[in-house]
């Protein structure tokens, strides 16, 4: 029986045609819009699209910050047949933006004013696209360019006389069908196209309600980019699953001003719930306590002890208030109610909990939302999956932990010879469901080495307990994970800084949800050494040791703005700090595999103290005692 993204929607505008779907700031005040009235947009969006010969199977960039249109125009794409590839709109690098669009093929192009000028600077050297679709009124109109109110007017025409073709068509879309093609972690030169059926995202939306029932009162507030696969299916197909209300923030000017409404629009639109990310997590926690300790001494000191009673009682939460801890309910209760109730206003009144997806929560993190009343539940989840594979909730849930299994997924621990560990051990998580996708778009490679016999290997590393709750250790495979979660693979820049520089032996990149990467970097010393005497320089001098740096340090400018080699790598995954090493990676101190790869958890495990120093303020500067101890060897 088919189950897809049109029935879904078309399914709860029949249960809930008068609920408001969502919340949009319009001036000073959010407007809301009923399902009913949604319905009526994307059926106009989706036939203005067919007007404009837009066909099944074709594809579609959605560039835009999460607003009412954002729904409308991928609703409106799927509801033909034709596959939406949302793009991030933090994505800046041309070269990046170009290939995403190329690689896919995209006929259309659907874009917010504020990111169309990034479309008119490569749409020369994209030869399948054909028409940009504006959400915007712009003054500068091209001739390829069209607006989002004359092709919702081409599709009102239209449907005057082809409603029932119309339905036929949304209703003919299969399971199997493409609905998505969702870009994410890769090397510049090669990310990879996630392609995700409409049967990946309704059989996703069954199992995070499983594990979550939402009520139709249900709202949030949606902070994360909606082309974020978290928010695209825990927020936007969830809710609407279920009658409930999706809010968006009211943008700014400007990246920080955008930031800066958030705590603003959380008390105007009070959801019950949000979806975040570790960087929102500690800006939330940070502006609390700034809150607190504004107060004075007093008052601090008092929350501080309010804090530690709640954690004794917390627990872990699986063993919440179990044993001789039940005895600090009553004085809980008061701190909470002269304490933590007040902070839970600023948050709106009505906020129940926080579900974090992306990067790992650091538990203090999670121990001290629960310990104020609205808990951050762990989840954990690729894009790959859709992404939901396990999570902590309200009814049930182990901090530390990122929860248990939805239903109707298959989880497996493995090992490297692919046999399934015990519980309680480590090893590669696997998972087989409904929800796992359909493969990369255009690299039957990738393809294959993740997708294997219908179990999609996660690359990242783990276990389950005896409770069922699953464990996520870290990448298995390389990748970097950013403080807001996006992921990214190191290998291409690794490579090229070793290819493209005679002073570069080896190196590895590290970001573990950090705010920047650093990079342990083995230098070419014979070469090195052979620069500084055409200087007529001394390792031993202090002139020399400089002079090192700077080599060093030129390499790795190279790839930043100004280099020769701007724009061949996001900045944010290039390294802000260098640590020199004296030794490279070999087979001897196991740092090299047989294949000679980098054995990346044994090299972070042994160089945990220098990478922690590369993230202290000493540590940026490439002349630091660490590595000036280092150069002090190379002439013994």
């Amino acid at each position: 029986m088919n189950y897809t993204l049109p029935i879904l929607f078309e399914q709860s505008v029949e249960k809930y045609p008068n609920n408001i779907l969502m919340w949009e700031k319009v001036g000073d005040k959010y407007i809301g819009i009923s399902y009913k009235q949604m319905q009526k947009l994307v059926h106009n969006f989706a036939a203005g699209l067919i007007k404009l010969n837009l066909k099944k199977g074709e594809r579609v960039a959605l560039i835009s910050e999460g607003r009412n249109d954002w729904v409308m125009s991928e609703m409106g794409v799927v509801f033909i047949g034709a596959i939406n590839v949302p793009i991030s709109v933090k994505i800046d690098e041309l070269i990046d933006l170009k290939f995403r669009l190329s690689h896919s093929g995209c006929k259309f192009v659907i874009v917010s004013k504020r990111h169309l000028a990034k479309i008119r600077k490569i749409e020369n050297d994209l030869p399948e696209l054909e028409k940009i679709i504006v959400l915007d009124e712009i003054e500068d109109s091209k001739d390829n360019e069209i607006s989002r109110k004359q092709v919702l007017k081409l599709g009102e025409e239209y449907l005057i006389e082809n409603y029932e073709s119309f339905n036929n068509l949304w209703k003919s879309i299969e399971n199997d069908d493409f609905a998505n093609i969702c870009y994410t972690s890769g090397t510049t030169a090669d990310p990879k196209g996630i392609i995700l059926t409409h049967r990946n995202y309704t059989a996703n939306v069954e199992q995070a309600t499983s594990l979550l029932p939402i009520p139709e009162y249900y709202s949030s507030l949606l902070i994360l980019p909606w082309d974020h696969s978290f928010a695209h299916t825990a927020g936007i197909y969830t809710l609407m699953k279920n009658g409930a209300i999706m809010s968006s923030i009211q943008n700014g000017e400007t990246p920080i001003e955008t930031l800066k409404n958030i705590p603003i629009n959380i008390k105007e639109t009070k959801p019950t719930f949000l979806l975040s990310v570790p960087t929102l997590a500690k800006n939330f926690r940070k502006n609390i306590e700034n809150g607190i300790n504004s107060k004075g001494e007093k008052v601090s000191k008092l929350f501080q002890k309010a804090l530690k009673i709640a954690y004794e009682y917390n627990g872990n939460g699986f063993d919440r208030g179990k044993g001789l801890q039940k005895l600090k309910y009553p004085l809980l209760k008061v701190f909470d109610k002269i304490l933590f109730s007040k902070i839970r206003e600023g948050f709106g009144g009505k906020l129940e909990f926080f579900i974090g997806g992306g990067a790992l929560l650091d538990i203090e993190l999670q121990r001290f939302f629960y310990a104020i009343g609205i808990p951050m539940f762990q989840g954990y989840g690729l894009s790959e999956a859709a992404p939901i594979i396990s999570a902590n909730v309200p009814a049930i849930h182990k901090l530390g932990s990122s929860g248990r299994i939805v239903k109707n997924l298959d989880v497996k621990i493995i090992n490297s010879d692919g046999n399934e560990v015990p519980i309680g051990e480590s090893g590669e998580i696997i998972c087989k469901g409904e929800n796992v996708m359909a493969g990369y778009w255009n690299n039957e490679k990738s393809t294959k080495e993740t997708l294997k016999d219908g179990w999609l290997y996660t690359g990242d590393l783990g276990y389950l307990d005896n409770d069922g709750f699953l464990y996520v250790l870290g990448r298995f495979k390389s990748l970097l994970i950013g403080n807001d979660g996006e992921k990214y693979s190191p290998e291409g820049i690794e490579e090229a800084f070793v290819d493209q520089s005679r002073f570069i032996e080896q190196v590895m990149l590290y970001n573990n949800q950090s705010p920047f990467t650093v990079c342990l970097l083995y230098p070419n010393i014979p070469e090195v050494l052979k620069e500084l005497k055409k200087l007529n320089l001394s390792i031993s001098s202090e002139d020399g040791k400089e002079a090192v740096f700077n080599i060093i340090q030129s390499e790795i400018n190279r790839y930043k703005k100004g280099g020769e080699f701007e724009g061949m790598f996001p900045e944010k995954w290039l390294p802000t700090s260098i640590g020199i090493l004296g030794e490279g990676f070999n087979e001897e101190n196991k740092f090299l595999n047989s294949t000679l790869k980098m054995v990346r958890n044994k090299i972070t495990e042994f160089y945990s103290n220098r990478i922690e120093y590369l993230y202290s303020t000493a540590g940026k500067n490439i002349n630091n005692e660490q590595n000036r101890r280092i150069l002090s060897h190379w002439g013994k």
